[in-house]
């Protein structure tokens, strides 16, 4: 059985990358899984500089984890996000790498 997954949240729908980073929390936060990772991707960059809940939720995830949630390098650095990105605390760096590796390693993507 599968208790690690890869939150990757790619949508710039408020509600719908809330609910996965809400998800993600809890199934840290609750122990629901063994390992969570988080990951925001393209237009959910955008979101989480606009979105105060979502930083929140962000924040959040990163109080109950050592690892800080990842963002794309190239779509951050594409789109002029990647200082801004850095100062909310995520780690801006090339994710094709990261996912493959992490779905090699047997975590479950769940994309939102």
């Amino acid at each position: 059985m599968n208790d690690r997954v890869m939150v990757i949240i790619g949508t710039a729908e408020t509600e719908k990358a809330q609910a996965g980073a809400m998800y993600a929390l809890n199934a840290m936060k609750h122990g629901w899984l063994a390992d969570v990772k988080l990951l925001l991707f393209g237009p959910a960059e955008r979101l989480v500089l606009e979105d105060e809940d979502l930083q929140d939720l962000v924040r959040q995830f990163m109080a109950e984890d050592t690892a800080p949630p990842v963002a794309c390098r190239f779509l951050a650095e594409r789109d002029g996000h990647s200082a801004k990105l850095d100062k909310l605390g995520l780690d801006v760096q090339y994710v094709g790498p990261l996912i493959s590796e992490c779905i090699k390693a047997g975590y479950v993507p769940m994309v939102w």
